[in-house]
């Protein structure tokens, strides 16, 4: 008998990215899924649909049986083909279905029959979800949390991707967080964000407990980052949280958004559409999210940076991309400084530390009291 993973596993399959079957249907996996996870379904959407509705009308061993007669010959050899390539690539992985039932062990069983024994999860992606939301909501209710804050542009990623106890929204997100943030690819879907944070606080969770490690370590985002939204949870673990503020040049937060809004983003355009492609959609991405905040800029300022921006991308097309700094300046200035230091002093009376990149690196090293 193969060996079931139960929620004893669950701790060390997510902390050691145990590669993981998912054999729902594409659309289950696509609403959502793990980290760690491939989708390898034993059936496609319509198959699946087409089951269910015979399950509906006839039963559930009429539904076996059409599922069958669906999934059989050279059909069936092609998947198995897949989940046995996948078991000898990662013989310490899992398969599983949505609560650990007939499909899991459908698969499981016609990878026996090929010569490959392979684990299955006891309950599925069901019971591994609901590990994953009691653990999310036990961090944030126990686990000490700090939040790194700074005008935008000051690249706060580099200091979250450098420490051990930091988790990093923006990534997970696939957004850069701001209303320029927008990235290639689109983001994952509420679920699977979600699943993908709970998985890395378990991972910040178990680095900070590492001698001298501080609490971890969030850059202070607001509800949204881009359409992933923070749970509701979370947000009040961070309301509570004490703040660091990191503090840089203007000039320097010019070139940071220059070099990550501008050629950055270009580049990862060009990457997924090709050269004039991707610069069209670059350009289009660019205008579009200036035009989303024109009415918190105001009729006269949006009018203003938006000729700064079509200037910009003229020069930009001819092989000049310097002018976006002119137009990236002065949204700083006059937008998004104002905008972050009124809220910043809201919260004030959290703020237990300020200063430059190499001050905030040594105070966030520094042993946990």
């Amino acid at each position: 008998m193969v060996r079931q993973a139960d929620a004893q596993d669950f701790l060390s399959i997510f902390l050691d990215d145990v590669p993981l079957i998912d054999t729902r249907a594409p659309v289950e996996f696509e609403k959502g899924a793990f980290p760690s996870s491939v989708s390898l379904p034993l059936m496609t959407d319509d198959e699946r649909a087409q089951v269910g509705t015979c399950y509906k009308r006839q039963g559930q061993q009429a539904a076996i049986e059409l599922g069958h007669r669906l999934v059989g010959g050279a059909v069936k050899d092609e998947r198995v083909a897949a989940w046995v390539e996948f078991a000898q690539r990662h013989p310490e992985g899992y398969l599983y279905c949505w609560r650990g039932g007939l499909r899991s062990q459908i698969c499981q069983q016609w990878m026996h029959e090929a010569g490959c024994d392979y684990p299955r999860i006891g309950g599925g992606y069901k019971a591994m979800r609901r590990f994953l939301i009691d653990e999310f909501e036990r961090i944030c209710a126990e686990r000490p949390m700090q939040l790194l804050g700074g005008r935008t542009g000051c690249n706060k990623t580099a200091l979250i991707e450098a420490l051990p106890q930091a988790v990093d929204l923006e990534a997970l997100a696939h957004h850069r967080g701001s209303s320029f943030g927008r990235r290639p690819g689109g983001q994952p879907t509420q679920l699977s964000f979600e699943n993908a944070l709970a998985v890395a606080l378990l991972k910040a969770e178990h680095r900070s407990r590492l001698p001298g490690v501080q609490p971890i370590l969030l850059e202070d985002e607001g509800r949204l980052v881009g359409r992933c939204s923070l749970p509701p949870v979370f947000q009040q673990a961070m309301e509570r949280s004490p703040i660091v503020v990191l503090e840089v040049s203007l000039e320097e937060r010019v070139e940071h958004s220059y070099r990550n809004y501008i050629l950055q983003k270009l580049a990862e355009w060009r990457h997924e559409l090709g050269e004039g492609a991707g610069f069209e959609a670059f350009a289009d991405d660019l205008t579009q999210s200036l035009y989303r905040v024109r009415k918190r800029l105001g009729g006269v300022r949006y009018r203003e940076i938006a000729e700064q921006l079509a200037q910009a991308l003229a020069a930009h097309s001819e092989g000049e991309p310097g002018l976006h700094r002119d137009w990236i300046r002065h949204l700083l200035v006059d937008y998004y400084d104002p905008m972050y230091d009124y809220q910043l002093a809201k919260r004030a009376d959290r703020i237990v530390f300020r200063g430059d990149r190499t001050a905030v690196l040594e105070y966030l090293t520094s042993t946990a009291d």
